[in-house]
């Protein structure tokens, strides 16, 4: 790639957007001498990017992209409080269903923030996690925290009265300590080392299942979600689609302005980096139009009312402008014996499916697979997110969105500063409460079309990892298709048959239902045994493509630590003390002889940094420096 001599005015002008006719902004700086992964760069699997996970993209796309991907995020953030409301006894107290919600936003931001820029550092989106919802709705099960009778009656609620407020709150102080204490759990298992240890015997047929039962057992949730109106469901996937794949390579000439050319036109791509957003608003924008005009059933009980975008404005007209929420506002947690077993199970369920997530998004994003110190790092801090979600009272912990590494599959963009972005703007609409509120009246079936759309790009994510394997053995093949299948299997009975799994032990009786009823878990923990018991060569299993896959001598080297070293130069430049080489979740600096080596070897690779081609091309000898040591 040609350095570009003009700095980045408008930025729009990355190689995977510029226009056929040569119109396009110019790189940055930094971006002018990034070699195969940066700049534009191309996925392990041989994906172009638009921008990699260490790329920079303008201020305003970063806005745009992030607002893309909290939108994609919504639903699943809306998704679970909802979901908890009747537990909780709020079915008819929408006010507090969206300080919940504004609550979770919020706290999402914080959990986002610290997972990219001191957890994992992969462009991956925190949110509140359906795992732990099963076993949350199981502990309010319990006869001494079954609702009263009067509050299923909306008539006899008063969401305002110190009574109502008592009952529901006590139930959320017994939801926050049960999260806050099991998260301790996480963050030991990550910090420690521990899930880092364990990913030694962790490869491609245990990664590609997990994956894949990330979503598919939601099909039914999604299917539920977009049939509340087909019409309008269908619409925003033809969006999405004609977008992201029919109309991807059409540059569009957008007003922009740089230094020395002043008002210009500039083309970019821009169906391939805002398909969703685009979908999204402009199905948002008709379910809005045939609200008004009514066209759309105003009786809640007919099909297509959710497809309105009043159907939750009594929610809109109450919220307040600003609310700041903060630690303890629902009072003092509690904690029981009888609900930390079975969350504990939807722990060890989320971690798998972050690790999974990880994998999928370093694929997608063009980094390197996650090193051993920074899936402990983000394990760790999914625990911290579990802690902080607890804290504020979220009703639930928080763990990596799956929709959101879809996103990264069909923008191809990457950057984690975009998820930063997105992380920000979490924070500003947890804060100011109408517009969370705002956001909260997407339509259903604008969100169910939507979940069709990512959980396919995430379910073929999964499946793509079994190309380090050998497809042709017989071994590989069983393992596989035996884990996925009885993964959708086992779930499906265990729900239906949860009398069966009945020891007398409520605990037991938690953890034993939350293991067998979560596909990712049954069908990964099977890949996983399978896997490290039957005979197999370590090429057969694809442990030898797997780990080896991108790993080309000093550019991958940098590119890991660049990656995933911590931020501000801790470690490396800063608070650099002997003894951080012994924690698990700290990188490894490799000694000054093996940089060395590495660079010997970069010079006899075709996988060299461009500026050491550069000089190859004009002759010179790219030299080895030492002062990198």
């Amino acid at each position: 790639m040609t350095p570009s001599s003009g700095k980045d005015i408008n930025g729009l002008g990355n190689p995977s957007f510029a226009g056929k006719r040569g119109s396009h902004c110019h790189l940055s700086p930094a971006h002018a001498a990034c070699g195969p992964e940066e700049g534009g760069g191309t996925s392990p699997s041989g994906t172009k990017l638009g921008y990699s996970v260490t790329d920079v993209p303008p201020w305003y796309l970063c806005i745009l992209l992030g607002i893309q991907h909290f939108l994609t995020a919504i639903g699943g953030l809306v998704a679970v409080p909802l979901m908890l409301s009747k537990g909780l006894c709020l079915q008819h107290d929408l006010l507090t269903q969206s300080h919940l919600i504004s609550t979770i936003i919020f706290v999402s931001g914080i959990c986002t923030l610290l997972q990219v820029v001191f957890g994992v550092r992969l462009p991956i989106i925190q949110g509140g996690t359906l795992t732990f919802v099963t076993p949350i709705l199981a502990m309010l099960s319990l006869p001494n925290w079954k609702c009263p009778a009067w509050t299923n009656n909306a008539t006899l609620v008063n969401a305002s009265s110190p009574e109502f407020i008592q009952v529901w709150q006590t139930r959320m102080r017994e939801v926050q300590g049960t999260i806050i204490v099991t998260s301790c759990f996480q963050i030991f298992v990550g910090f420690s080392g521990l899930i880092g240890f364990l990913m030694r015997f962790i490869g491609p047929l245990t990664i590609a299942p997990t994956i894949t039962l990330v979503v598919l057992p939601l099909f039914e949730s999604a299917g539920d979600m977009a049939g509340q109106h087909w019409g309008i469901a269908f619409l925003t996937i033809f969006f999405i689609v004609l977008f992201s794949q029919y109309l991807k390579h059409i540059a569009v000439p957008l007003p922009s302005y740089q230094r020395g050319k002043k008002s210009h036109f500039s083309s970019i791509y821009l169906f391939q980096i805002f398909p969703v957003l685009l979908g999204l608003s402009l199905s948002w924008l008709l379910c809005y139009v045939l609200t008004v005009t009514s066209v759309l059933p105003a009786a809640p009980t007919a099909y297509g009312h959710l497809a309105r975008t009043d159907s939750r404005g009594d929610v809109l007209s109450r919220a307040p402008w600003f609310r700041l929420p903060y630690p303890g506002q629902w009072g003092t947690p509690t904690v029981s014996l009888a609900g930390i077993f079975g969350i504990l199970a939807g722990v060890i369920s989320s971690m798998l499916e972050s690790v999974g997530d990880y994998y999928a998004c370093a694929r997608l994003c063009g980094a390197p697979s996650p090193p051993k110190h920074a899936i402990s790092r983000g394990i760790g801090m999914e625990g911290i997110g579990c802690l902080l979600a607890g804290a504020w009272g979220t009703g639930t912990g928080t763990t990596s969105y799956s929709e959101n590494v879809g996103v990264l599959g069909i923008t191809k963009v990457g950057s984690r500063m975009v998820i930063i972005a997105a992380a920000c703007a979490m924070l500003l609409s947890g804060i100011f409460g109408k517009v969370g509120a705002v956001l909260a009246s997407i339509p259903i079936p604008v969100i169910g079309g939507m979940f069709l759309v990512m959980f396919g790009v995430i379910a073929a994510v999964g499946v793509s990892s079994l190309q380090y394997t050998d497809m042709n053995s017989s071994r590989n093949i069983f393992i596989f298709g035996f884990s996925l299948f009885a993964g959708l299997t086992i779930p499906n009975w265990a729900s239906k048959n949860s009398a069966l799994l009945e020891t007398g032990i409520i605990q037991l009786d938690q953890v034993i239902l939350v293991l067998l009823t979560t596909g990712m878990f049954v069908g990964g923990l099977l890949g996983f045994i399978l896997d490290n018991t039957i005979p197999g060569t370590q090429e057969e299993r694809g442990l030898l493509a797997w780990k080896e896959s991108h790993k080309g001598g000093m550019e991958s080297s940098q590119l890991i630590s660049k990656v995933y070293d911590l931020p501000f130069g801790i470690g490396t430049r800063y608070c650099n003390v002997s003894w951080f080489r012994y924690l698990p979740a700290c990188p490894t600096k490799l000694s000054c002889d093996k940089r060395i080596d590495e660079l010997k070897a970069a010079r006899h690779n075709t996988s060299v940094e461009p500026s050491l081609e550069r000089n190859s091309e004009i002759g010179a000898d790219p030299p080895i420096s030492t002062n990198w040591c």
